[in-house]
């Protein structure tokens, strides 16, 4: 059976926060086009949700139907003037009650307050709009507020930053569920990035740079294609024709990352695509990848996916195939 995505739409939901599950996961299928999900939308009680914007939208299950989920996605609303007292209407409690042992429970953006109101994020990491993220941390300080990320996994427990990072979440969970290239197709075919660099913190309101201002695309282009070999700051920096100072701050503007972080970065994700898709030994991996030696890789993907590259290339590796 399909994987079974429940996502509940409560008064005030917004549009395209809803959408976004049923794009990303109705999107999914294995290469022979079999669907890989079943999305099912519903309500607390069944009927029409009116929306955040000039029209409601008529769902075809009620609550019964987190019974059946795999995955239970919560999209944001609108609160009410309560503040935080609104983000745990009645019925809600009792809906996330229903959540079965061992099911995904996923918010996007704002829909934390959700999740933290019901006490399921205390000691735990998370994250939500980095515009709500100070209020978020003084409401619920029992919670490890990561307002610099685009989502966080925290095993059964996701949470998104604003908006659009929705998408990065579900395309994160197809990748986790099914493999990188599994997520690719679905990217492709929604004509988004599969993986977006950097994290919220390059949408914080900042003054805007001058538009003749040279940027840093081209350099990282250039170093995409060099990954199996040491790339050094000064070298990046000459290449963009720039200090290794300013190209250091320009390149954290845009990316979110420093040049290093983005460079190990990109080496892990290289290195995950040779694990799923080729047989190659590790060693070759980590050189193909620019880490150099095998213990290398295992630091790195120990540090930024949590598993060794043994372990990730025998779940996905199957997966994948």
């Amino acid at each position: 059976m399909p994987h079974r995505v429940v996502v509940l739409a409560l008064d005030g939901v917004y549009p395209f926060e809803l959408s976004i599950p049923a794009r990303i996961f109705g999107t999914a299928a294995d290469p022979d086009g079999v669907p890989l999900y079943e999305v099912v939308t519903c309500s607390l009680d069944g009927r029409p949700v009116p929306t955040s914007a000039d029209f409601a939208v008529a769902v075809q299950h009620d609550v019964e139907a987190i019974d059946t989920a795999d995955t239970l996605v919560l999209p944001p609303f609108v609160c009410g003037p309560q503040g935080p007292r609104d983000w745990m209407p009645d019925g809600v409690a009792a809906a996330l009650g229903r959540v079965r042992p061992g099911a995904r429970i996923v918010s996007i953006c704002s829909a934390a307050y959700v999740l933290a109101s019901a006490g399921l994020l205390d000691g735990r990491r998370a994250t939500t709009h980095w515009n709500d993220a100070e209020h978020f941390q003084r409401t619920f300080p029992d919670v490890v507020v990561d307002a610099g990320v685009l989502f966080v996994d925290d095993g059964e427990l996701l949470t998104s930053a604003g908006v659009a990072s929705g998408v990065d979440l579900c395309l994160h969970l197809v990748r986790r569920d099914h493999g990188s290239a599994a997520a690719n197709r679905v990217a492709r075919l929604c004509v988004v990035p599969p993986w977006r660099e950097g994290g919220q913190a390059q949408y914080i309101e900042r003054p805007v740079p001058e538009t003749s201002a040279t940027t840093t695309s081209a350099t990282r282009e250039w170093a995409l294609a060099r990954l199996g070999r040491p790339i050094s700051l000064a070298e990046l920096a000459t290449h963009a024709r720039m200090s290794v100072r300013t190209f250091s701050r320009r390149f954290r503007d845009e990316v979110g990352l420093t040049p290093g972080q983005w460079l190990i970065r990109q080496r892990v994700e290289h290195a995950r695509r040779l694990l799923e898709t080729t047989d190659l030994p590790v060693d070759r991996v980590a050189a193909e990848s620019g880490f150099g030696t095998a213990a290398s890789l295992r630091l790195h993907m120990a540090e930024t996916i949590g598993v060794s590259p043994t372990t990730y290339r025998n779940t996905f590796r199957t997966t994948a195939a």
